[in-house]
């Protein structure tokens, strides 16, 4: 029993990072249009960029990634496109939360500060959400 100890455990992020870096960077998750390959395209819906993902993104990115490579093993032409914020409205809502933590309004900022501020957070935010899609090894065609 000892000698499967030193087999040593399965490191999930040791290798699943290593492995879809190599994907992305070799396009293995884009499909140029070819002449006779019927199209299958999913867009996948854009989250807000008002924290990070949360178990219903990844229950609906699980279930969008089966469809997406079980079409493609099907030879279909596929893209799977990830969308981007859609929702500013719920973005600026969090920003006014932020920063009434301060004790300040939007309107205490001023329109320019205040914008500041909302590009910020979609920054920190947006990135964080892109970087959790690929954790979740969503096959999506980042090009």
């Amino acid at each position: 029993m000892d000698e499967m100890k030193d087999l040593g455990k399965y490191e999930p992020s040791a290798i699943e990072e290593k492995w879809y870096n190599f994907w992305e960077e070799h396009g293995v998750f884009h499909d140029e249009p070819e002449e006779g390959k019927e199209p299958y395209s999913i867009v996948l819906p854009p989250p807000n960029v008002t924290g990070q993902l949360h178990m219903g993104h990844a229950l609906d990115n699980t279930l969008q990634d089966i469809l997406i490579r079980y079409k493609r093993m099907q030879g279909y032409n596929v893209l799977w496109l990830p969308g981007k914020d859609h929702a500013g409205i719920a973005t600026q809502v969090k920003v006014e939360k932020q920063i009434a933590e301060e004790g300040l309004t939007k309107y205490d900022l001023g329109r320019e500060k205040f914008l500041e501020r909302v590009w910020e957070w979609k920054e920190k935010y947006g990135n964080t959400i892109g970087k959790q899609i690929r954790r979740l090894g969503s096959s999506c065609d980042w090009s």
